[in-house]
């Protein structure tokens, strides 16, 4: 069946986690992702994370799938040409290096359209391409402070906790694709390219939004909860005999079937709990009160119980427990993936699902270099010749193939 992207050609110079959660997202439906790695050491994700069988990172043979691998030096003067003529034939560049870089090698967006005048160039970074921070340098934990995102997350009276994940890196990447597809969208209206700045900061303040909102209204800094959320109530974990839960009262109509389920209906219709503002108000009387009742039975009786009722309520799994979660396994979330190094690897498949756009694994991530010198032979058309010439000159460096 036809991919929606399969006509596509993106060209990623993008490393780390941000601008290959993007390239990621495109290429799982079709698009062809040619990803530019300077020759040596590549991606520095290369060096992150568990080592799999075969010696390659984990981090990177999850993030790189259905991708075609090129190693190129952009100092080099021939590296830089080859970048144009391939920025001729794409549709897409992408670029996460730090703000300025690509423009000091003459390899920036004012460059790449006087080559493709409808090139569409996304550049994800930290802070963006101007303002008094645009030079700094910026990785996940540096946004996640700097955007406030810490400062709300962790246990109540704590100064705040970075998030498990990169949340800052992935959030610009799902930006960043999103953006690059209403670029395409206005492309095929207009038949113009355009420039394209996605900052990680924005992206948290995005995810903020209705902190920020409140705040503007009532001047209270939010602070870390905990696993308490500041509008609802009872919104948390709660301990059992055995494991804990999570439950999610969104309503005063939740309330009302929780109460009588935990065989507390006289809660129902108590003054200080009957509505959402007054239990927000009243909620150090009544969370000592329902954690009493989550204790006097363990979370396998609850489950059922509450479910029974159409209480939403969870586990606190880990990720263990996460990979064997029978959801997780009726949906085929994971999937398994045949590496040439690797061997056997499990990674997590797209979460959109298309009724005429099947997801599907079509390569593993690539080795450096992999697909050099076919990506020369088949987008840009060199002969075996000219690809020696540009090796022999020190174009792709020595792990190209």
């Amino acid at each position: 069946m036809e991919l929606p992207l399969e006509d596509i050609k993106v060209l990623d110079l993008t490393h780390a986690l941000a601008g290959p959660f993007c390239s990621t997202m495109l290429a799982d439906f079709g698009a062809q992702m040619i990803k530019l790695e300077p020759p040596g050491e590549g991606d520095i994700a290369r060096a992150w994370g568990v080592r799999t069988a075969g010696g390659e990172s984990s981090y990177f043979v999850s993030l790189h799938r259905n991708k075609r691998g090129i190693a190129v030096d952009l100092k080099h003067p021939q590296g830089k040409e080859l970048f144009f003529r391939l920025v001729e034939k794409c549709d897409v560049v992408l670029e996460n290096y730090r703000v300025g870089a690509l423009k000091r090698l003459g390899l920036d967006y004012a460059e790449a359209k006087k080559r493709n005048p409808g090139i569409i160039y996304c550049s994800i970074s930290g802070f963006g391409q101007d303002g008094p921070y645009r030079d700094r340098a910026a990785l996940d934990l540096i946004l996640q402070s700097e955007s406030g995102m810490v400062s709300v997350t962790g246990d109540e009276g704590s100064s705040g906790t970075r998030a498990g994940v990169s949340i800052a890196d992935m959030t610009a990447g799902m930006y960043s694709a999103y953006a690059v597809m209403l670029a395409l969208r206005m492309k095929e209206k207009t038949g113009e390219g355009q420039e394209i700045d996605v900052s990680m900061l924005e992206g948290q303040l995005a995810l903020l939004s209705t902190m920020i909102s409140a705040y503007c209204h009532d001047g209270k800094v939010p602070r870390p909860t905990g696993n308490t959320y500041a509008a609802l109530v009872p919104y948390q974990t709660f301990h059992t005999r055995t494991r804990d839960l999570a439950i999610a009262i969104a309503g005063d109509k939740l309330w009302k079937k929780l109460c009588p389920a935990l065989g507390r209906p006289d809660l129902t219709d108590d003054p200080r709990f009957s509505r959402a503002l007054e239990r927000n108000r009243n909620r150090t009387a009544l969370l000592p009160m329902l954690q009493e009742v989550f204790l006097t039975r363990p979370y396998e009786e609850w489950e059922p119980l509450l479910l029974a009722n159409d209480i939403p309520v969870g586990a606190i799994n880990n990720l263990a427990q996460v990979i064997e979660h029978p959801q997780v396994k009726a949906r085929n979330a994971l999937i398994e993936v045949e590496h040439p190094r690797a061997g056997k690897v499990r990674v997590i498949r797209s979460p959109v699902r298309m009724s005429k756009a099947p997801f599907a694994v079509r390569s593993p991530a690539p080795m450096l270099g992999q697909h050099t010198h076919e990506v020369l032979r088949e987008v840009l058309g060199l002969t075996a010749g000219e690809i020696a010439a540009l090796e022999a000159a020190g174009v792709f460096g020595a792990k190209a193939s």
